[in-house]
């Protein structure tokens, strides 16, 4: 197995062993035979291909050149590997952090006999659990490796989960051509409001590192989170427990931090939101069984697989991105039918147009804030 870069297996997590664990309890995709396998990989990068122009023409946002992040569709493992890179890099100054306070702090004699190999482990359960549930991805902070390039140039990578998408449209019996350019459109949006606003990669790099750069958290704290995420997942937490935890994020919030995470919530809602906006837009023109696929998607969502997904969820904090794709979309929707395409593409300015927590609520504040800034 390649190693994920520089020290990987010290420290407070032993990222190589995360990925190994995954990689080991990674559930089988979907039945498919070889031939059909080659012509699901085919059929997305065309259509990844495809929805740049849709994405563009409907939005009317400009773009930098978009060479700079590629298009790769992977397997479960492949999304397990580009996931560990990405923490890794965005996690690093946490974990620094941890590590300091690993031998003064409570608890440090506990994590030095326990190390970063348990860690390791119980990360890797959990991302074997989010590998077979995860669609595609725009990876914002993707460091390029051997196996998985990204942008040379700050760009990120567009992830597609093959297995994934086909589980998907049998589940939900679906038209799959549909249902592919569909799931393309969600996360060619993404790759588009990265490359055609280039500060806000930037940004929201800023944001997370100063969220990260306030945490205070004993390191037995963060552990402990994971350890229970993993025993639920393992079926090892008491009946009735699950609806009891606290999700990973809430955690280390100090009241530095909930501000921070205010203005990350809303840029997140309005980045879903504004996907889910545009696939739906874009779709009725080229996706002929969107209203279908939309309304079965949504109850899928809506419900979940089952009691331990819900409590997962919960803990891990999916449950707050279901709401962000729900509120982000009624942000937009409504900003557009106020004040037209151009007149909602004035969020993408800077920094100070996004729109706060309160006004993706309500919207008509954040028109009244901007328009009423930038017409007078």
């Amino acid at each position: 197995m390649t190693s994920i870069g520089g020290a990987a297996s010290t420290g407070m997590v032993d990222w190589n062993l995360a990925v190994a664990t995954a990689t080991r309890l990674v559930r089988p995709g979907p039945d498919v035979s070889r031939d059909e396998a080659r012509e699901v990989v085919a059929e997305l990068r065309r259509h990844a291909k495809a929805s740049e122009a849709h994405v563009r023409g409907f939005t009317r946002m400009g773009t930098e050149d978009t060479h700079d992040t590629p298009v790769l569709v992977v397997d479960r493992p492949g999304w397990v590997r580009a996931n560990v890179a990405g923490f890794r890099e965005v996690l690093k100054p946490l974990l620094d952090k941890m590590q300091e306070r690993r031998g003064s702090g409570p608890g440090g004699a506990v994590l030095g006999a326990v190390g970063g190999k348990v860690t390791g482990v119980e990360l890797g359960m959990l991302l074997s659990f989010l590998s077979s549930r995860v669609l595609g991805q725009y990876e914002t902070f993707a460091p390029a490796t051997r196996e998985l390039p990204a942008g040379e140039n700050g760009g990120g990578r567009l992830l597609l989960v093959a297995p994934n998408i086909v589980h998907v449209e049998r589940e939900l019996d679906v038209e799959p051509h549909d249902f592919r350019l569909w799931v393309c459109l969600h996360e060619e949006t993404h790759r588009t409001q990265f490359s055609a606003v280039p500060w806000l990669r930037d940004h929201l790099e800023g944001e997370i590192q100063s969220f990260l750069a306030e945490t205070e958290v004993d390191p037995m704290t963060v552990l402990e989170r994971i350890r229970e995420a993993a025993q639920s997942l393992a079926g090892g937490r008491p009946e009735g427990e699950e609806e009891e935890g606290r999700s990973l994020v809430e955690i280390v919030q100090t009241p530095a931090q909930r501000e921070i995470l205010a203005r990350l919530t809303a840029v997140m809602s309005l980045l879903e939101g504004h996907a889910d906006f545009v696939m739906d837009g874009v779709g009725p023109d080229v996706v002929a069984s969107v209203g279908e696929i939309r309304e079965k998607f949504q109850q899928r969502r809506a419900k979940g697989a089952s009691r331990l997904d819900l409590a997962l969820r919960k803990l891990l904090g999916l449950d707050a991105k279901l709401k962000q794709y729900r509120d982000g979309e009624r942000f937009v929707r409504a900003v557009v039918e106020q004040v037209g395409m151009d007149g909602f593409n004035r969020v993408w300015t800077s920094p100070n147009t996004l729109p706060t927590k309160t006004e993706i609520a309500k919207p008509a504040d954040w028109v009244a804030r901007v328009h009423r800034r930038t017409d007078s």
